[in-house]
């Protein structure tokens, strides 16, 4: 058994999980050094000499990485290349990742819209792609509800739906004039979908997909999914591995998508995609679509599927790196998860700054239970500072949702200080509604009915 250094590139909750990941590894030797700060915006100078200053310091000491796992976004495509390219071009070290060219996948969304209809890959709703305002109004009409999407990064908060975020075409128009005013090449504009999201994650080596457990995240800021966007207040797994309102067939689909993504993205960028193939979708009356793709870990997805990895993470990435997952065999833990975040009040909006947060009441030896720090600097033995972005995810694991539910719960509430969490996500009556939801718009599928009535079996919920 060959040891190994790993590094990680990030500052969030879903870098947290991956770098205990790691150090659960009985391969990992030493520390898990984070090589750069988590908001790389792009790679000029400055941001690369961080990043060399860093790998050059590790080498001093004799532990240069022997891989970087990449948590966020936004070095993926950084700069001329991207730190998976500029990595390997400097140290000669090898990325957990997708390089600049495949990760197009989540910082285009046109990009991925057209990749899904040249390959006849279902899943896409009705769109167009506008370079600019002419024909914008029109289709507006056409659709009649709608969805506009900034064609390039935006943190997951610039996606705006009718009804929701614009009240009205003129709204519409409006939002798309201040996206292409501050820079955005186009937009996407696409019919307005009706049914229950969810987000199925992917490890893939160019060639060999396997697939995680799938995970609701809960985007609203506020009980009962109500309130402005944010980058996820929380989300939940079962322990079987599916979720209450989807079928088998829904789960199959997602992992068909995923894998002809994966192998498209090979074909027409020329490069392996390597990495974490996120795929956002939505199960309607209709059959599956896919929102948009990322191309990393989700925040809060990867807190819920790690701690269940029951294969070692360190052999998972070599095997991304070296094409080799087939010869992998990933297990996870039959069991359920809760993730639900802290957050500053006034999040995302306003959220408060500098303000201290005490941990003191939160247990810290419960097997059952994960916490993982994300928007907060340390000042002393369970106190953090409160940096403006979400603070702090406790994930609860149990033998179903509920009793999941009930470990979070608990943690997220012994947390003083001027902050919040949404108590809803992951408890019954919520979980119900979804269930409700997908049954009405359903109700010709016996497949969904049946699997809606069999739901107290997951310990989740009682269908009358």
């Amino acid at each position: 058994m060959n040891q190994v250094r790993p590094a990680v590139i990030g500052k969030d909750g879903r870098t947290s999980a991956i770098m205990e990941s790691l150090r659960q590894s009985r391969r990992v030797i030493g520390a898990v050094p984070v090589l750069s700060p988590w908001k790389v915006l792009r790679l000029n100078a400055s941001r690369e000499d961080e990043v060399r200053y860093n790998v050059l310091r590790l080498q001093k000491r004799n532990e240069e990485p022997d891989f970087v796992v990449c948590g966020p976004e936004e070095p993926l495509t950084a700069g001329e290349e991207g730190i998976v390219n500029w990595l390997w071009r400097e140290f000669q070290i090898p990325c957990v990742g997708p390089t600049k060219n495949a990760a197009q996948i989540e910082s285009s969304k046109s990009f991925t819209r057209r990749l899904l209809a040249k390959h006849g890959i279902p899943g896409n709703p009705e769109f167009r792609v506008f370079p600019d305002l002419s024909g914008i109004e029109s289709y507006l009409e056409e659709l009649g509800s709608f969805v506009v999407k900034p064609d390039g990064l935006t943190g997951g908060k610039g996606v705006k739906v009718s009804g929701e975020h614009l009240e009205s075409i003129a709204d519409a128009v409006l939002y798309c004039r201040e996206l292409f005013n501050v820079g955005h090449r186009s937009v996407v504009i696409e019919e307005k979908l009706d049914g229950e999201e969810f987000s199925l994650q992917s490890f893939c080596d160019g060639t060999h997909v396997e697939h995680m457990p799938p995970v609701q995240d809960h985007k609203r800021a506020h009980e009962g999914d109500t309130g402005p966007n944010t980058g996820g207040m929380g989300s939940y797994s079962c322990e079987n591995h599916s979720l209450p309102f989807l079928s088998p067939n829904d789960i199959e689909q997602a992992r068909a998508i995923n894998e002809r993504v994966a192998d498209a993205l090979r074909k027409d960028t020329g490069e392996p995609y390597k990495g974490i193939l996120y795929g956002g979708f939505m199960a309607t009356r209709d059959g599956l679509r896919l929102l948009e793709y990322n191309a990393r870990f989700g925040d809060p997805e990867a807190l819920n599927v790690l701690p269940l990895l029951k294969t070692d993470f360190a052999d998972v990435c070599e095997a991304i790196i070296q094409g080799t997952l087939d010869e992998l065999e990933i297990q996870f833990e039959n069991l359920a998860t809760v993730c639900k975040y802290v957050v500053p009040d006034g999040y995302p909006e306003h959220p408060v700054r500098r303000e201290l947060i005490d941990l003191t009441r939160v247990p810290t030896d419960l097997k059952n239970l994960r916490e993982f720090s994300a928007a907060v600097d340390p000042v002393t033995n369970r106190l953090y500072r409160l940096t403006g972005s979400r603070a702090v995810a406790f994930v609860g694991i149990g033998a179903d949702v509920s009793e999941a539910e009930r470990v979070a719960e608990s943690a997220a509430r012994a947390v003083r200080g001027p902050v919040y969490h949404r108590e809803d996500i992951g408890t019954r009556e919520l979980i119900a509604k979804r269930v409700a939801h997908m049954r009405e718009l359903r109700s010709s599928d016996r497949e969904v009915l049946d699997k809606a009535d069999a739901a107290p079996h997951i310990g989740v919920l009682e269908v009358a």
